[in-house]
């Protein structure tokens, strides 16, 4: 899968996640790497708005304003997921294509587990005329 990833500071836990992606066979995109944090949360939500990539991976100190900035983008639906079930439903309930991850609170085993949870999750369908909610007019 091609995931667009970005970070507002690069630490060991960003890093660890990126190459673990990799390993796993994922195309890493990296479009923001220590950009202020409105910046890469709009650079993953475009990359992933756009159909560069599937879905988006955003860190900053708390991730709320990465997923703030990610979700601005039309067609971006980010969710900040500090667990593997809140990433799972994210994805089956909500069709978030974007997640979005603490600095301060996620190691980098839990980052695993999270982006994990949602990139292996599929949407339900019976949550499509909700889901379409979401949309400009829906």
């Amino acid at each position: 899968m091609r995931i667009a990833y970005g970070t507002d500071e690069r630490t060991a836990a960003t890093e660890e996640l990126a190459a673990e992606l990799r390993r796993l066979g994922h195309e890493v995109e990296v479009v923001a790497d220590g950009a202020d944090w409105p910046d890469a949360g709009r650079a993953v939500g475009e990359a992933v708005a756009a159909g560069r990539v599937e879905r988006g991976v955003v860190w900053c100190w708390t991730g709320t304003g990465v997923v703030m900035a990610a979700t601005k983008v039309p067609g971006v639906r980010a969710a900040l997921c500090a667990d593997a079930e809140t990433a799972r439903g994210a994805r089956r309930w909500n069709d978030a294509n974007v997640v979005g991850l603490s600095l301060r609170t996620t190691t980098a085993t839990v980052a695993g587990e999270v982006v994990a949870a949602f990139l292996e999750a599929e949407v339900d369908e019976d949550e499509r005329r909700l889901i379409a909610r979401l949309e400009p007019g829906g």
